[in-house]
Parts: structure tokens; sequence; C-alpha cells
């Protein structure tokens, strides 16, 4: 295929991207605003933006950082908040992993959930190497992009943003968004109400571990169930 087709797909991802930016922004600037809060420097949050480049890690270390929680809580909670990214990198990893290095090491991470989200539909999937690549290319360069000037932005407002815009309100909105597109069977929505079920019950425990045990009960279940289902499926047969 002519570069010209590839480039073609590249600025597709770009154009694909941009409606999400409306989701990214609020983030972004509740990632900037918050680190002025807490008294970090303009130097440190965005060099923990680039670190980290996961939103929801990082404003779950900010937490735990203003509870004074230990610094093994706070490695253990962006792990467990991250852990999404190994079943990203694992749908990705026969398209990157030919790649040299000096590609495939970008590309793994500027993955993004919305990178996921945009470049794992049956449209792409259809598509050749080449156009995946490029398409996957121009989403998660934009991604980035617009991740860290939304940061940068909200460093440079610091607090100055009203608190009645309620942008955090934003932020689960977002991710519900997402979850929603990603239940595409019953085993899926199983697990998204024992991970629900388990973050309410156990929402009162210390430095968020409630949440880490949620993420833990959800990834039991979805490694478990499967078996049990063919085991019974088994027995009456």
């Amino acid at each position: 295929m002519h570069f010209s087709n590839y480039r073609q797909q590249f600025w597709e991802g770009v154009r694909d991207l941009l409606p999400l930016v409306s989701g990214v922004l609020p983030f972004g600037l509740i990632a900037g605003a918050t680190g002025v809060a807490l008294g970090m420097s303009p130097e440190m949050i965005m060099g923990m933006t680039v670190l980290f480049y996961a939103g929801s890690a990082q404003l779950a270390a900010y937490q735990l950082i203003q509870d004074n929680a230990p610094f093994v809580i706070i490695v253990l909670t962006s792990v467990v908040v991250n852990l999404r990214f190994a079943i990203y990198s694992a749908t990705f990893a026969p398209l990157i992993a030919p790649l040299k290095a000096r590609y495939r090491y970008p590309l793994a991470y500027l993955l993004s959930d919305q990178a996921y989200g945009l470049c794992n539909v049956p449209e792409q999937l259809d598509r050749s190497t080449g156009e995946r690549l490029w398409y996957l290319t121009g989403v998660a360069t934009s991604m980035c992009v617009a991740w860290i000037l939304s940061v940068l932005l909200g460093v440079a407002l610091g607090t100055s943003i009203p608190a009645h815009w309620s942008l955090e309100f934003t932020i689960p909105l977002a991710f519900l968004a997402m979850l929603v597109s990603t239940i595409t069977s019953r085993l899926l929505f199983i697990v998204a109400v024992v991970a629900g079920l388990g973050a309410i019950a156990f929402q009162l425990l210390p430095y968020n571990l409630g949440f880490t045990l949620a993420v833990i009960a959800g990834v039991c279940c979805g490694i478990w169930l499967p078996g049990l289902v063919r085991r019974g499926g088994q027995s009456n047969g």
C-alpha cells in the first residue's frame, strides 16, 4: 500500500479520537489542579503525568498521598488500577511484537483505554496490518498529546477551577461509558457486577484497599467462572 494511504489511516485515527477529548479534558484538568492543591510543583506533576500516563492511577496515587498512605500501598494500588493494560498488551501483541524495538516500545507506552476501544472494533480488525498500525499510531499519539496538554492546563489553572463545575463527576461517567461498551457477553457482565458489588462492600476499608479487593474479585471471577460453567455443562451432559 502506498505511504499516502497509511498517512490517511493515521489522520483517520486522529479524527476518531477527537470526540473523546471532551472526556479527557476534565480528567486532565482535575489531575493537574489536584496536584497543585497537594503542594506539588508543576515539574513534579508533569513528570508524574508522563511517568504514569494513566489518569486513573495518577488520581488514585494523589488520594493516597493525601491520606499519607504507605509507599507500598500507593505502588500496589497503581499497579492494580493498571492491570487492564496487561489485557490491552495481550490484545495488541500480535500486531506490535514483530516491530523493531524503536517502534514497539513507544506504541506499547502509548496504549490507553481510548486506543484499545477504537482499535479493537471489528472494522479495524478486518484491515491489513499496516493500516491497523498507522491507525493505532494516530489514535495513540493524539491521545497522549490531548492528555498531557489537559493536565498542563489544569496545572496552569491550579485551584482557580470553580468547585461548582463538578468536573470530577465526569470521570466516573467516562469510565462508565467505556465499561458499557466493553460488556459484550454474559461473562463480562457478571464480572462487572461482581467487581461493582465488591467495591460497594469494601468501600469503608482504609487506603482504597476496597478498590483493590474489588478488582481482585472481578479478575478471579473472570478466571474461575468459565471453568465452572464448563464443568457444570459436562456434569449435566
